[in-house]
């Protein structure tokens, strides 16, 4: 007998293996977190092998897990595109996203593929600029919509959609943070954070000159990990082998960093406004997915 695959299971499985949990997979898909277990363990059932494996409090994938995930994307990618043809209020045509080359690393895979799999007649193109270079742009309408750095000099018209604590760090494997002057490393000099940080030090009398400096966050970390300077992160940056330094290691607090959503505000978007809430609905995910840790 044959094995049919429901695509509301598939969907669930593929938000489970998004997300990395139950719980918060239960919110992308709007069920109870029973309902949730009772529709994977009825697939598990179809396919006739576990999915899933427990590690920690996270829910892992097994290796054939990993194979059905491939299969479940695409299930559910057909199904949606299926559904739009005969929808006419389906959304279709182009948006342009701006956003800075380290929130794309963290933000952007998670965001892509939720608003893909409900929105699949759009064409999103994503522009990885500095904030300082995004704001005038959005402001031109030559971007619909943008995940910036929220700062005043930035966009004071700015929707902040998520706050983090912005931290010192050095590499945990070496001492460069005992290093009088500070190396640094950061970004280009019009970077609110590089900004900060020299005005943090001067203030605390301690001395410290720019060593490395790139626009690329992946760069500067990679300056930090190999313990050659110090650097400002935001806390959802932080990467293993990253050491975070406080007061006790005489380095000066730092405010919250400010993420902020910059709209457009040529002409209403009814494709802004989708990629809009499912920015939101991401970061919001992510800050319930750290709390979950």
């Amino acid at each position: 007998m044959s094995i049919l695959l429901d695509p509301d299971q598939l969907r669930t499985f593929v938000a489970i293996a998004e997300t990395g949990s139950f719980t918060r997979a239960a919110e992308v898909v709007h069920k109870t977190q029973s309902a949730v277990s009772m529709q994977m363990k009825r697939l598990e059932e179809r396919v006739g092998r576990p999915i899933f494996t427990r590690d920690g409090r996270a829910s892992r994938l097994t290796e054939d897990g990993e194979r059905l995930l491939d299969y479940a994307r695409r299930i559910v990618k057909l199904n949606l595109e299926a559904v739009s043809s005969f929808t006419d209020t389906a959304l279709s045509g182009r948006v342009c996203l701006g956003v800075p080359d380290d929130y794309a690393d963290r933000y952007l895979p998670d965001i892509m593929a939720r608003f893909s799999r409900t929105h699949p007649s759009v064409e999103l193109t994503v522009i990885c600029e500095p904030t300082s270079d995004l704001a005038p742009r959005v402001a031109a309408g030559a971007i619909d919509i943008a995940i910036i750095t929220n700062t005043e000099t930035s966009a004071r018209n700015a929707q902040v959609i998520r706050r983090e604590r912005l931290m010192w760090v050095s590499s945990a494997r070496h001492a460069v943070h005992l290093e009088t002057p500070v190396p640094l490393a950061l970004g280009r000099p019009t970077c609110e954070w590089r900004a900060l940080a020299v005005s943090r030090l001067s203030g605390a009398g301690r001395s410290h000159r720019v060593l490395y400096t790139s626009p690329n966050s992946g760069a500067v970390s990679a300056a930090v990990l190999a313990g050659l300077a110090v650097s400002v992160f935001p806390e959802s940056a932080l990467r293993p082998g990253m050491r975070v330094l406080g007061t006790g290691d005489g380095y000066p607090s730092l405010p919250p960093c400010e993420i902020g959503l910059l709209r457009s505000r040529h002409e209403p978007s009814p494709i802004a406004d989708a990629l809009a809430h499912h920015i939101i609905q991401g970061l919001d995910n992510l800050t319930e997915a750290e709390a979950a840790q």
